[in-house]
């Protein structure tokens, strides 16, 4: 972790070193090349304007001769000449150029000396600003990774809570937060599921144990054999219903291997008629007001989720209540009347093995796993579900919405 921490601030402190010591080169080189420009004729403006030219008819003839190495190779342009240059001898015009490019010269060199020590100095300062400043960027990147590293089942209540102005590293930081809790909601979910799973599927094994050892003890009657043997076969249907939903669940949650168009009203009018006379046994008047919904995605899948839907409207109801089915527009929606739902109560009667009174193990009492399926089907067909209490007849509104093609 330190080696991929420093291997980025090397390459960061690379970048921004050899950022910063590009533009001081290019900064130095211009300079260089405009003070090289105008040097000479400031030179000589200097000169010719401060030393009168009947001084330098007094300077030896000598000194032409010395300074002609450091005169430029092109004489002043008529337009940068001095002033009353037409009246200075040639001689001294001579010695002027000599005086100029020599002080050009000397000038240009001690400039080219300084502005490499400046340019190294700075090359210097540069790397050690550049380091600082990679370090400083990647610090939440180290915290961020050290959290990451440190986290396991035990403490993912840990959070980054980075603290600073506004920005990226921020927002990933404020991400990774949110992503930490999504995954701690997750994770204690799939712990009360498979707690939950075990008890729902310990109760019937503990039921058709006790009904072997007691019901068939000594020696029983044949109506004693006909009973345990009845209530063997309940058990076990409960068993296999509760595996059955338990598959089901783990199916949907791996996702759609492909799709293909389902005429969904069709799906609703058929576990309407399906649930006639469950419905009529608990006295709940069903209706159904089926607009056209296609969507793409599996037949038997959505075939679970409108049925989950529909018996669950019904079974939580009341003698004399109803249940509304409807679809269109994209959305399936199922609305029953029954017992009041606390709004708290409604997102958790998506969890596994939820409900929202305890289980009695009554003839034909689901095991808790309806919404769930519904809620895990959806998801794979990309869809969103919803639920609200109901406000006048108590009851529950399931609501899924998802992209249709009619």
């Amino acid at each position: 972790m330190k080696r991929v921490t420093t291997g980025e601030r090397a390459r960061l402190t690379a970048l921004y070193g050899g950022l910063l010591l590009f533009a001081g080169a290019l900064l130095t080189g211009v300079v260089y090349f405009l003070v090289k420009e105008g040097l000479y004729s400031s030179i000589s403006l200097a000169v010719t304007g401060t030393v009168p030219a009947r001084r330098l008819e007094e300077l030896p003839t000598a000194y032409p001769t010395a300074f002609a190495s450091a005169a430029p190779a092109s004489p002043v342009p008529a337009s940068q000449a001095p002033s009353g240059a037409a009246q200075i001898p040639s001689e001294v015009l001579a010695i002027t150029r000599s005086v100029s490019g020599a002080a050009e010269s000397a000038a240009l060199e001690r400039l080219l000396t300084v502005s490499l020590i400046v340019l190294l100095v700075y090359a210097l300062l540069s790397v050690v600003l550049a380091w600082w400043m990679a370090g400083r960027v990647l610090r939440p990147v180290a915290v961020i990774t050290e959290t990451a590293r440190r986290l396991s089942g035990e403490n993912l209540h840990e959070r980054i809570a980075l603290e600073g102005p506004p920005g990226e590293l921020k927002r990933l930081a404020d991400t990774f937060d949110g992503m930490l809790g999504r995954m701690e909601g997750l994770v204690s979910a799939q712990q009360r599921f498979a707690a939950n799973a075990a008890h729902e599927l310990r109760t019937p094994v503990a039921v058709q144990r006790a009904a072997a050892e007691i019901g068939l003890a000594g020696e029983p009657s044949p109506e004693r054999v006909a009973r345990i043997r009845a209530k063997l076969i309940e058990v076990a249907d409960d068993s296999e219903r509760i595996i059955e939903g338990l598959l089901l669940l783990a199916a949907s949650d791996q996702g759609l291997r492909e799709r293909r168009p389902v005429a969904v009203h069709e799906v609703a009018r058929q576990a309407v008629d399906a649930l006639a006379a469950e419905a009529a046994e608990h006295e709940v008047t069903v209706s159904a007001r089926t607009g056209p919904l296609t969507v793409d995605g599996d037949a038997v899948l959505l075939d679970r989720l409108v049925h989950n839907l529909v018996v669950n409207a019904v079974r939580h109801n009341v003698p004399g209540g109803r249940v509304e089915v409807r679809t269109g527009r994209g959305v399936i929606e199922v609305s029953n009347t029954g017992p009041d739902v606390p709004p708290a109560t409604v997102p958790l009667l998506f969890e596994p093995f939820r409900r929202l009174t305890e289980r009695t193990h009554a003839p034909g009492e689901g095991a808790g796993l309806g919404l769930s399926i519904v809620e895990s089907i959806a998801r794979a067909h990309d869809a969103t579900t919803e639920a609200f209490p109901n406000a006048e007849g108590g009851g529950l509104t399931v609501r899924v919405r998802f992209g249709a093609k009619g």
